[in-house]
């Protein structure tokens, strides 16, 4: 009797086959220990782990800047206070 092969699911990563291991670790551009890691606390689904080997290698958020009117009146404030206090007269 001739059996078939089984086919391995899809959208799933068997950690047992190195081909695959190797195909996704060089797509994902993650080492070894990186995949296992992150395998081990998402789980072996595959768009899982690209969503999260992506979010580990994103640069972290810029801190938020204020807008350059607020700086310029933040600025301007400061010099008109000085220049006040610089031509009042001497008591």
């Amino acid at each position: 009797m001739r059996h078939s092969k089984p086919h391995p699911i899809r959208n799933k990563l068997d950690l047992t086959d190195s081909s695959q291991v190797r195909l996704v670790r060089k797509r994902l551009k993650l080492s070894n220990a990186e995949l296992t890691a992150i395998v081990g606390r998402i789980g072996n689904s595959l768009s899982a782990v690209s969503k999260e080997a992506e979010g580990a290698t994103e640069l972290p958020e810029p801190a938020e800047v204020p807008p350059a009117a607020l700086i310029a009146s933040a600025t301007g404030g400061e010099q008109i206070a000085t220049d006040a206090a610089a031509t009042a007269p001497d008591s």
